[in-house]
């Protein structure tokens, strides 16, 4: 699992259950988002085209929103990396499924 070195992902619960799991994590170096690239920009996309443009009132609103805009995000957005094409449109090409 990578992750950077934020405190939720080096807190003694987290690590301890990771063990437990026998995950084995691998951290970027401090400050260097790049390391992360695809990660870093899904949460980009997220913030921009989910998030901030919305003054959400309550917790369940503001989850409801966000599983919205990531079934949207993984089935019918446009992916640059897929042609401009959605996972849908893309994965229709492969008989359905999208790897």
């Amino acid at each position: 699992m990578r992750t950077d070195n934020h405190a939720a992902f080096t807190s003694k619960a987290l690590t301890g259950r990771s063990n437990q799991y026998g995950l084995i994590w691998k951290r970027i170096s401090p400050w260097m988002p790049q390391r992360n690239g695809l990660i870093e920009r899904f949460f980009r996309s997220l913030k921009e085209e989910g998030i901030w443009m919305t003054n959400f009132k309550t917790f369940a609103q503001a989850q409801e929103a966000i599983e919205t805009w990531v079934e949207f995000y993984n089935t019918e957005r446009p992916h640059q990396a897929l042609g401009y094409k959605s996972p849908a449109e893309y994965g229709a090409q492969f008989g359905g499924l999208v790897a």
